[in-house]
């Protein structure tokens, strides 16, 4: 309830997830390491794993479980509905994802994706007993994704890639953070509408993640930090794939963002 609060987010369901995934079953055994501070403090005391923080899967590496309120506010814009297929790409050891699987209900799945393996082989362990989830141990970024109504990315990306777009069914959201490595960058929540060329885009909040593990272009990355520096990225309107005009905030290969309405 603390933590909906915190979000600003009033949908019992999205409570009821958090209240129904104890996290120490995916935080692993005592002792845990709990951000405090810009630092992991060790904890053996449970309460500690309920605050609003960072608790970590890797400490080493910084690898993390990562904050409910951020999760909570992102989980209420997808909005996901009982019976809808979601990609969870970044799954780390399946907190986040078990949450996903309750909102979408029985009749729904989630497929996660997780490039460590032993950080999946966890997952699998965490989700056992998760009908509707499969946690496959591989990149988020393939051509071969299957049709999905969500894509919640939680992983660092240069660009709203191609292969996410692609497997968009109809009216379908995508939810990432659109970041350079070692910057910080803004949650962007992009839905495919009628139009093959416009769809609606927001920015919602800053965020700092992992970047995704995929192909280093120095160039794109000085760009995109250099854009994101300043407050210009809530203008944004929208997602497009014709010519970028005046009205283009960034652009990339087939795509910009704009701060026209879509």
């Amino acid at each position: 309830r603390e933590i909906c609060a915190q979000a600003g987010v009033r949908d019992a369901r999205i409570e009821d997830a958090f209240r129904e995934t104890p996290r120490e079953d995916f935080a692993g055994p005592p002792p845990w390491h709990v951000a405090s501070f810009g630092s992991y403090a060790e904890t053996r005391d449970v309460a500690d794993l309920y605050r609003d923080c960072l608790v970590a899967i890797d400490p080493a590496r910084g690898v993390n479980i990562g904050e409910p309120a951020l999760h909570a506010r992102c989980m209420k814009e997808l909005a996901l509905r009982e019976g809808e297929t979601v990609l969870h790409v970044g799954a780390g050891v399946g907190y986040y994802t078990a949450m996903l699987a309750r909102l979408v209900g029985a009749s729904g799945n989630v497929i996660g994706y997780e490039i460590d393996a032993a950080i999946a082989a966890r997952a699998k362990t965490n989700l056992r007993g998760h009908r509707n989830v499969r946690i496959e141990a591989r990149s988020g970024i393939a051509s071969d994704l299957p049709g999905a109504d969500a894509i919640y990315v939680n992983a660092g990306a240069l660009e709203p890639y191609a292969c996410w777009r692609n497997a968009l069914r109809p009216g379908g959201r995508l939810l990432f953070p659109l970041e350079a490595p070692g910057a910080v960058g803004a949650m962007l929540l992009a839905q495919r509408g009628e139009s093959a060329t416009r769809w609606p885009a927001r920015f919602l909040f800053p965020v700092a993640f992992i970047a995704c593990e995929a192909p280093r272009d120095s160039t794109a990355e000085r760009r995109l930090a250099a854009r994101l520096a300043d407050e210009s990225w809530r203008k944004v309107r929208s997602l497009r794939f014709d010519a970028p005009d005046e009205t283009c905030w960034l652009a990339g290969e087939g795509w910009f963002l704009s701060t026209a309405p879509p």
